[in-house]
Order: structure tokens, then sequence, then C-alpha cells
């Protein structure tokens, strides 16, 4: 039996087979930008990681030279500290005065 196309030839198609095929394509397209989607998400991600640590490096090496500034606790901590030096200072002139009475 032989079939010859023609233009009253008439395709019978599979209802069926056309809906899996179609949802074939669909899935496998949703699956590629599922994928694709990801991949720039980690590439986003990669690339922030990248750029924290390149901060990080560099506050590793300015901070304890000081070229980042000091902390708020630091800056009172050193006026602290001065007062107390000016305290002994005055203390010591004051024992210098007396061990060696000198005249104020």
């Amino acid at each position: 039996m032989t079939a010859e196309l023609g233009e009253s030839s008439a395709a019978r198609v599979n209802l069926q087979f056309a809906a899996k095929v179609i949802a074939l394509v669909g899935t496998c397209v949703w699956g590629y930008s599922v994928v694709w989607n990801k991949i720039n998400t980690l590439e986003l991600d990669i690339e922030r990681v990248r750029h924290e640590i390149e901060l990080n490096s560099e506050f590793r090496v300015k901070w304890p030279r000081g070229e980042l500034g000091a902390l708020p606790d630091d800056a009172e901590q050193n006026m602290r500290l001065k007062y107390l030096e000016e305290v002994v200072g005055k203390m010591e002139d004051n024992v210098d005065k007396l061990r060696y009475k000198f005249p104020e």
C-alpha cells in the first residue's frame, strides 16, 4: 500500500503525543531557565565574596597601621591616659619639691 502526498492529503496528529511534546519542551525550557538563574546567582555571590575579601584584606593591612582611624573607645582611652599622665606629672613635681625642698 503506497500513499502519495498531495493537496488533499491529511496528516493525522495524535493530540496526546502533541501534548506530551509540548509539555516536554516547556519543561526543558523551564529547567534551563532555572539552571541559568542559579548559575547567575552563584556568580554574583562569588563576586560579592571576592569584593568583601578584598575589603577585608585592605582593612587587615591598614587598621594596625592606623591608616583607617581609631575606634571611639581608643580615643576616649587616649584622653584618659593623657589626663593621668598630667596628674602623675604634677605629683612627681610635688614629690620633687618636697624631696629637694625647691622654693615655690
